[in-house]
C-alpha cells in the first residue's frame, strides 16, 4: 500500500471515529433549578409571568445592559414576545414567547435563538406554595444538539453551565421579591 493510501486511510479513520461516536451520544438535555422565596405564591406568580420583569433578574438579560429589546403583544399574556439583540456573543440575538399560562401555577415559553446559533427550545417557570408566605419557584430549560454537534455534549456540561445561570437568575429574583 502506498504512503498516500495509508495517509488517506488514517485521515478517514480520524474523521469516522468522532462521527460514529456522535451516533451514541445523547442529543437532549434538561435543566431545572429552584429557589424558595419568602412571599405568597400569587405575588410571586404575578411578578414572574411578565417577561419584561426578567430584565431585572435573568442573568442573560443582565449580561448586556446595552442590548436592544423589542416587544410585541400584551406582556403576561399568551403570545407576548420579547426579542433581544446583543453585541455580546454569549447573549446573541433571539426572542422568547409566552406559549401557555396556567394561572397562578406555570408559564411555558418558547426560546428562539438566532445568533450565535439557531435553535428553538422550551422553557418554563413553576410556582408552588410551600406555606402561606413561602413559594418554591422552579425555572427549567430543555435543549438539544443535532448530530454531529451533539458530540460537544461529551466535553461541555450544559446542565452545569445553564444550571448556574438559572441559579443566578433565581437568586436575583429572590432578592428582588424579598426586599
Amino acid at each position: 500500500m502506498g504512503i498516500l493510501k495509508k495517509i488517506l486511510l488514517v485521515i478517514a479513520i480520524l474523521i469516522a471515529i468522532p462521527l460514529i461516536t456522535a451516533l451514541f451520544v445523547k442529543k437532549e438535555y434538561d435543566v431545572e433549578r429552584e429557589v424558595i422565596i419568602d412571599k405568597p405564591k400569587q405575588e410571586v406568580f404575578e411578578y414572574v409571568k411578565y417577561l419584561k420583569n426578567q430584565d431585572q433578574y435573568s442573568k442573560w438579560a443582565l449580561m448586556d445592559p446595552e442590548m436592544k429589546k423589542t416587544y410585541s403583544g400584551t406582556d403576561g399574556m399568551v403570545g407576548f414576545i420579547a426579542a433581544w439583540d446583543s453585541e455580546n456573543e454569549e447573549v446573541g440575538k433571539g426572542e422568547q414567547e409566552i406559549k401557555k399560562i396556567t394561572e397562578g401555577e406555570r408559564i411555558d415559553y418558547e426560546l428562539r435563538f438566532l445568533t450565535p446559533f439557531q435553535s428553538t427550545e422550551p422553557a418554563y417557570m413553576i410556582t408552588e406554595a410551600i406555606s402561606g408566605n413561602k413559594t418554591k419557584v422552579k425555572w427549567g430549560f430543555s435543549g438539544h444538539m443535532d448530530y454531529p454537534m451533539n458530540l460537544m455534549m461529551l466535553f461541555m456540561d450544559f446542565e452545569q453551565m445553564i444550571g448556574d445561570d438559572l441559579n443566578t437568575g433565581l437568586q436575583n429574583l429572590k432578592n428582588i421579591l424579598e426586599k
